[in-house]
């Protein structure tokens, strides 16, 4: 069927290619942010879970009148099966969201996970048994790959430019009440005598996915998912929504227009086929060409992993059991809390740092900082470990440590995969970028607990050494890799890579728009489209 839309007026002029931001459409992209609590609160609830005694007892059918209290553990093997099956699944859930995302729409996947996640926290919370507990958080991972994917890719395509960044950083500040609602919960339940301590973690998970799922059939879909699909009618509408703009506007109009431009541009340089062509469009070209699909690829995945390597999980998923090592810590579950707390009010520091000095400063100096803290905290517990001053000071630097993470490279690297992939390969891109995260949360799952472990490598403070060597590359990666994206629209980040070098991208300003080099007039009104 053929239809007529109103026409696409273009514009050479690239500060009017975007709407100015109102309060309703600012408010409206923030709400998507809220998927970041349940990721955050279910990569959380288990740190304190495991050093539960009631827990211990029923998972490993222990007597505590009789099992002395050094025993009192569950084994190193369990903990990293328990803590990484959950990658796993978000693992496989990120690579399949980016299909369900190109073919049912971005909000219609994130639903979809909010719905299977529920079935996960459901198995978790009547689970008596390690079976059943592996099985919920595998099935739980794969909602949650869904959501942390597609969150990212809806909110980088319908946030306007100015504040992208702030608004994709408050996905991770969600993350970070995620765990500390998660820190807060464990604290009030550990020293129940029934499964209450256990299961009321596990099952207040249902309620965040329930707001959120919610609260995104309400929001429009895309706009950058129907030009994608060519309804270019419903595009101007779900613009329109997002930018509280009338339908007619001409911010609107030339906002569609330079969309529609760079995605026709797109498809004349990336051919379309069929479902396999399709992947392998995210893998063509040369490394050596800092606009191509490949190195794009590549740049996302890898700043992904480079994330996990701050190694700032093994705080959030063992912290609990790390600190109960140090023997001279009372309350190692108040330590615990009080590192996500600090997680928390970190984070918002990025909302204005990210948009006033950039991705790529952020990401440069945060991986400095994590990286002298790392080894104070390393080099203080390898000398003097057992001192309650220096166990003291120890966990002062890792309070910090945690700052620079929580400001830096937590919101950074969210934001930054957000905006470096064309849209013909934005939702695969996004998810292997995603996927790549989850494997590699996967693999510190899976490791660290043979490497701190009493009853394995047992390294304690010295683990900080490998993960302050880690910093160290992700601090000569950013300083490399890593382009500045701030202040540019989608499509101008697209224009950007092709002409400049990530040393150089800071100087960059557009100069023109793909619309005007497209000859977009008022002879382009005829959209076809199936009824």
């Amino acid at each position: 069927m053929e239809k007529v839309r109103p026409p696409i007026v273009a514009t050479a002029d690239t500060a009017r290619v975007e709407a100015p931001v109102t309060v309703k459409a600012y408010l409206m992209c923030a709400f998507a942010a809220f998927g970041g609590i349940f990721f955050g609160f279910d990569s959380g609830y288990i740190n304190g879970v495991m050093g539960m005694d009631y827990f211990i007892q029923t998972f490993e059918g222990l007597d505590p009148d009789t099992t002395p209290k050094d025993q009192f553990i569950i084994p190193s093997w369990k903990k990293s099966l328990i803590t990484s099956i959950l990658s796993a699944g978000t693992f496989f859930g990120a690579l399949i969201a980016g299909d369900l995302a190109d073919w049912f729409g971005r909000r219609t996947t994130i639903i979809a996970g909010c719905g299977i996640f529920i079935v996960g926290v459901v198995l978790q919370t009547a689970s008596a048994g390690l079976g059943l507990l592996v099985a919920g958080r595998l099935v739980a991972g794969f909602g949650v790959g869904f959501v942390s994917a597609i969150i990212i890719l809806y909110m980088s395509e319908i946030a306007p430019r100015k504040v992208r960044g702030a608004i994709v950083s408050g996905y991770q500040f969600c993350i970070t009440i995620g765990l500390m609602l998660a820190s807060c919960v464990d604290y009030a339940t550990e020293k129940r005598d029934d499964s209450g301590s256990y299961r009321i973690p596990i099952a207040v998970q249902m309620a965040w996915a329930l707001i959120l799922g919610t609260g995104i059939f309400l929001l429009p879909e895309s706009p950058r998912y129907f030009v994608k699909k060519g309804r270019l009618d419903r595009a101007a509408h779900a613009l329109a929504r997002v930018r509280g703009q009338s339908q007619d506007s001409e911010y609107v109009q030339q906002e569609l227009a330079e969309i529609v431009a760079n995605h026709e541009y797109e498809l004349q340089v990336i051919p379309q086929g069929g479902y396999f062509t399709s992947w392998l469009n995210c893998f063509k070209g040369s490394l050596w060409q800092s606009n191509s699909n490949l190195r794009r690829t590549i740049l996302g995945t890898s700043l992904q992993m480079m994330q996990q390597w701050t190694g700032v999980n093994f705080i959030f998923y063992f912290g609990t059991t790390f600190f109960q090592a140090l023997k001279t810590i009372n309350n190692p579950f108040l330590i615990s809390m009080i590192t996500t707390i600090i997680n928390v009010c970190s984070t918002p520091v990025s909302f204005w740092t990210v948009e006033k000095l950039g991705r790529r400063p952020l990401l440069i100096w945060g991986a400095l900082g994590m990286v002298i803290c790392q080894f104070i905290v390393a080099i203080v517990g390898v000398v003097d470990g057992q001192n309650p001053k220096a166990v003291s000071a120890m966990i002062s630097f890792i309070c910090i440590y945690i700052f620079f993470f929580a400001s830096t490279w937590g919101p950074g690297a969210w934001v930054v995969i957000g905006e470096i992939f064309p849209l013909p390969i934005r939702s695969r891109g996004v998810g292997l970028s995603t996927a790549s995260n989850w494997l590699w949360n996967c693999i510190i799952a899976v490791i660290t607990p043979y490497m701190v472990g009493q009853d394995q490598g047992n390294l304690g403070p010295r683990v900080f050494f490998i993960w302050g060597s880690l910093c160290a590359c992700a601090f000569v990666y950013a300083y490399f890799l890593i382009p500045e994206t701030k202040g540019l629209t989608l499509e101008q980040v697209d224009k950007m890579m092709e002409e400049t070098t990530p040393r150089t991208s800071a100087k960059w300003t557009p100069h023109t728009t793909f619309a005007a080099e497209m000859g977009f007039t008022e002879k382009n009104d005829v959209v076809h489209e199936e009824a």
